[in-house]
């Protein structure tokens, strides 16, 4: 599972056991901020080395990462009995390592700096995003006919949301909203329901989708929004009920596909070459 975002962090650690915890709510994983700090530091008391940044962080850098901070309990490496631990989700252990001043730590600081280099190239150029998009399909083993989909879809849905926003949708959670309509109505899940289905995690749901999943979830949006486009509605309460006949469509056409074929459209299996058990966090690879 080398492109799962937790293992491309971990990798980065070169093997040195960090412990981590799924958080299913926020789908973002939180890791312990005193494993990461005895991994850059090869102090002998990493506790107590992070107890003396965090004094440092507060005072003298006036920085969040300690208040982004949240105690877990995890399992202790030396009795195997669980404490209440530091941790950090993705975005705070990055911080984290840009703060930590010690040799060990260049060699992230460097690979942050060249993701914050690849992002600023394609400001000015964005078809290096397209294509190392592109790269990034080809390498997991994607045909090209399968990318053209693809990106087909990230197009018809930036159509579909731009509809949405034209009609007065504007948060976050509203956009959620009107595709888990969709999703709830063709498939009876929601996009995370679905997601724990697969046995993916912050791993992109349409990228371990089947043909005929993907057919039936651009279907359900491409019928949102042409519903969309002539009725124009307004408000979260409008969208939604368009939203959900935008869904009946492509269950309609579930039904019929599982009809005519006597098998289900909705598959368990994905891409990642594993599923995450969320009973004890670990993953189980094939």
């Amino acid at each position: 599972m080398k492109e799962n975002k937790l293992q491309t962090i971990t990798d980065l650690f070169e093997g040195n056991k960090i412990r981590s915890i799924w958080d299913a709510d926020k789908e973002d994983y939180y890791l312990s901020v005193v494993d990461v700090i005895a991994v850059l530091t090869e102090s002998d008391d990493p506790s107590d080395y992070w107890t003396t940044l965090k004094r440092r962080l507060t005072k003298q850098e006036k920085s969040e990462i300690p208040t982004k901070c949240r105690k877990l309990k995890m399992q202790s490496q030396k009795d195997g009995k669980n404490y209440p631990t530091d941790t950090l989700d993705t975005e705070g252990i990055l911080r984290l390592i840009e703060s930590v001043p010690s040799p060990k730590a260049e060699p992230f600081k460097m690979w942050l700096a060249t993701l914050g280099k690849e992002r600023i190239d394609e400001v000015f150029d964005p078809e290096i995003a397209i294509n190392r998009a592109i790269e990034y399909y080809r390498n997991k083993g994607y045909s090209d006919d399968w990318i053209k989909s693809r990106v087909n879809g990230i197009l018809n849905r930036k159509k579909l949301t731009d509809i949405w926003k034209e009609g007065g949708i504007t948060e976050n959670y509203e956009y959620a909203m009107l595709t888990n309509e969709i999703y709830k109505t063709w498939s009876n899940m929601t996009a995370k329901e679905y997601k724990q289905l697969k046995g993916i995690r912050k791993e992109s749901l349409r990228d371990n989708m089947s043909d005929i999943e993907l057919v039936l979830a651009d279907l359900g949006e491409l019928t949102t929004r042409d519903i969309a486009k002539k009725e124009k509605p307004t408000g979260l309460k409008e969208n939604l009920n368009v939203a959900k006949r935008g869904g009946t469509i492509s269950k309609i056409a579930k039904d019929y596909y599982e009809q005519e074929t006597k098998q289900k459209a909705i598959k368990i299996e994905n891409n990642i070459g594993g599923r995450y058990l969320e009973k004890n966090n670990k993953l189980d690879t094939k």
